[in-house]
């Protein structure tokens, strides 16, 4: 049978796997990355690091799967390295898009009516090439992708698709590298890997044994939409760390690329044949980092499993609510002053409680992404898809059904991200067409609102008067936007 390579860099780990045309996943190989944190609000990786696992994984799952037609790549998008083309060696740290050490330059730019945000790449290259003490035009510019690519195909090919492009913060609307801007940014264009399609074939991966053909690249939250069969419509969450929410529009072009209206920001969802279909995302900053909180931080569970038996030996919150703010408020506030807090704790609250009120809170953070990709594009959603680690929690993603009141269809491979760019790989290399793929999905679950129109409502208007109390808790912060 038919199989791709996919090659899956996440935020924390790296990981590969073959995906059938069957949408199948298997021989999976997974390891985590050192992230390192030198300073508050820094986050680094090891360039070398990241490389040298993706040989490993992918040479582990080839050696027990035998040859792959075509490799997929996916990955962290805006995590930025620079290096010598000569040598290959990186200059300095890979930068992580969660990285906020360029936050001051950001808002200097603003004055130079330059809006970007420190998750882009754009000012961490500026970082970069300014610790460097070399020329920009000396050096190359790459994301994850780049990066991996130039790696697997022995420096043949100093490319990047149109997702990761994208949130650069380096491209005009027609996803050229805005000359401008990089100017402005003292870069230079000639250090800029060339701009290729998500479906394109990028070469052989001659580092690799049988030299299979690199045929997609694509970053992880798009790659997660494809996975889930999200292709001419539809929208989903995955649920890690964070949560995104990525919804397809269609071919038209945003009218910008910055922050909308909504708290929503456009995407690329994928292209093929120099045709791009967009897609709109919202992001909530705390998601499952708050379990590993009240794991690894206040000790109320020793592993993430606990937390539906413990959500569930209650019959309610007990009037407790949490807001799920450890890092700021999102979509839709984008408030970077907003923290965390519990409500309605009295003598009587246990860590039932707690993690109970824990997980509707993310619940509902999940619903303000539906709404606000609703406002935003004037549609009604019914059903989302869902992935990512919390989705193995039924309570959790029962939550989510009754607090937005639609459908919750849980994906059948928990990282749908990887299951994405194989299947991408296939279609490029026309193995399979969009329209397999949108028939291959087939939920392992779907839960419907078990609260009546008025129950809901209620919960939502009690949500809104619980989150706004926590706004502005750090207000110098809270009036910085990006």
């Amino acid at each position: 049978m038919v199989r791709a390579l996919a090659i899956d860099i996440g935020t924390t780990s790296v990981r590969t796997a073959t995906v059938d045309v069957n949408g199948t996943v298997d021989h999976v190989h997974q390891r985590r990355l050192t992230v390192r944190t030198p300073q508050p609000g820094e986050v680094e990786l090891d360039a070398n690091e990241i490389v040298s696992l993706v040989f490993e994984l992918a040479q582990a799952t080839l050696a027990e799967a035998g040859p792959c037609e075509v490799v997929g790549i996916t990955n962290q998008r805006a995590t930025t390295v620079l290096f010598d083309p000569l040598t290959s060696a990186p200059v300095g740290p890979a930068l992580g898009w969660q990285d906020l050490r360029t936050v001051i330059d950001c808002l200097v730019l603003q004055g130079e009516g330059l809006r970007l945000a420190p998750n882009q790449s754009a000012t961490k290259a500026q970082w970069l090439v300014q610790h460097s003490g070399r020329a920009a035009s000396e050096l190359r510019f790459a994301t994850i992708d780049t990066w991996v690519v130039w790696a697997l195909t022995e420096g043949a090919a100093h490319v990047t698709d149109r997702s990761n492009a994208g949130v650069t913060g380096l491209v005009d609307l027609e996803l050229n590298w805005d000359s401008r801007v990089v100017d402005l940014l003292n870069l230079d264009v000639a250090m800029m890997p060339q701009i290729v399609d998500t479906m394109n074939d990028i070469g052989p991966a001659t580092a690799l044994e049988g030299s299979p053909r690199i045929t997609a690249l694509i970053g992880d939250q798009p790659a997660s939409l494809f996975g889930q069969s999200c292709l001419r419509r539809g929208a989903k969450i995955t649920f890690g760390t964070g949560a995104m929410l990525d919804m397809v529009r269609g071919v038209e072009t945003p009218e910008a690329m910055t922050r909308l209206d909504s708290g929503c920001f456009p995407i690329v969802a994928y292209s093929r044949d120099n045709v791009t279909t967009w897609g709109l995302e919202g992001i909530v900053l705390s998601a499952g980092s708050c379990i590993e909180w009240l794991r690894d931080d206040l000790g109320l569970i020793s592993d993430a499993s606990e937390c539906e038996a413990l959500a569930l030996s209650v019959d309610s919150s007990e009037g407790v609510s949490f807001v799920p703010a450890l890092s700021g408020l999102g979509t839709p506030h984008w408030d970077f002053g907003a923290r965390g807090g519990f409500f309605g704790i009295t003598r009587g609250t246990t860590k039932a409680h707690l993690v109970r009120a824990v997980l509707e809170g993310i619940a509902q953070r999940g619903t303000d992404l539906i709404e606000a990709v609703e406002l935003e594009t004037g549609e009604t959603i019914d059903e989302v898809r869902v992935d990512g680690g919390m989705t193995a929690n039924s309570f959790f993603v029962q939550s989510l059904a009754n607090a937005s009141g639609r459908r919750i269809a849980v994906s059948s491979e928990r990282e749908a991200t990887t299951r994405g760019a194989g299947l991408m790989a296939l279609v490029s290399a026309h193995y399979l067409s969009l329209d397999d793929v949108e028939s291959l999905w087939s939920p392992a679950q779907v839960f419907t609102p078990q609260l009546t129109s008025d129950e809901q409502l209620t919960s939502r208007t009690q949500w809104a008067t619980t989150i706004a109390r926590v706004a502005k808790t750090i207000p110098e912060l809270s009036t910085v936007a990006f």
